[in-house]
């Protein structure tokens, strides 16, 4: 892999949704509401058309305390989403026109006046991350800043983030630079830290990598996402076995006949 990344360190994340506004402004977004949903502080819920960045509120879940002793906490943490631009991205195979590209960047990038609004890319993405706008009937999400990038600018979430839970750089780098935080948060007692970048499945590694306290998917992130298409040789195959079998009983009948 190559290219640029993003990390996102939920540990220095305090929930103040700057990412989130400086995406809405830099992209012309509109809101998304500030209604009580009954379950969450949240007001923005998940990614999704007018979400490209979504900062998580992780409220009640149980993390490891400091060191061998001390008891297992309630807590209530915060992490920024994003777009995961997976290695091989599902929803660019998936997209029947060509408006789903490669950057040079290595981002994944959704160009709006070539999308039919088919929404295959909706459901090839193995993050939910994608969504289809009913008003625009176009597929949107973050666009991993591509002209802020082309001018040698930092994404605006990235920008705006006080706490720097938020990195971006070249991919190697950032690599590198979250084995040395997970081993500094190690030193200091956080043991539950996770780095979750899935390079073992199917979507090959992502440049927007995590990292977490306890559980990943208590941040929505599967263990193990896969790209649909890697079920495409099997539907082959048993499409091929179904035929051959249909040929061969269809010989048989008229063998029978004579």
């Amino acid at each position: 892999m190559s290219g640029t990344a993003f990390l996102t360190d939920s540990t220095l994340c305090i929930g103040c949704k700057a990412c989130e506004v400086a995406c809405k402004e830099w992209n012309n977004i509109p809101s998304d509401g500030f209604d009580w949903k009954g379950f969450s502080y949240d007001n923005t819920g998940s990614l999704g058309h007018s979400t490209w960045r979504h900062v998580k509120f992780i409220e009640g879940g149980v993390v490891a305390g400091l060191g061998g002793n001390s008891p297992d906490l309630l807590s209530w943490g915060f992490s920024s989403d994003v777009c995961k631009h997976c290695e091989n991205a599902g929803c660019l195979e998936a997209c029947p026109t060509g408006a789903i590209v490669r950057t040079e960047f290595g981002g994944v990038f959704i160009q709006s006046d070539v999308c039919n609004g088919c929404a295959y890319c909706v459901v090839a993405c193995p993050f939910g991350v994608v969504e289809r706008n009913p008003d625009a009937g176009m597929a949107f999400k973050c666009t991993f800043c591509y002209d802020r990038q082309k001018e040698e600018l930092k994404p605006a979430c990235a920008t705006a983030c006080p706490t720097e839970s938020i990195k971006f750089g070249d991919i190697d780098e950032l690599r590198g630079e979250a084995e040395d935080r997970m081993a500094r948060l190690k030193q200091a007692g956080f043991n539950d830290v996770y780095l979750y970048n899935p390079q073992d499945s199917s979507v090959g590694g992502i440049h927007a990598f995590f990292i977490v306290r306890g559980d990943p998917e208590r941040y929505n992130l599967p263990p193990s996402p896969e790209v649909p298409t890697t079920y495409l040789r099997k539907g082959w195959v048993s499409a091929a076995i179904g035929a051959g079998l249909m040929l061969a009983g269809t010989l048989f009948a008229f063998g029978q006949d004579k």
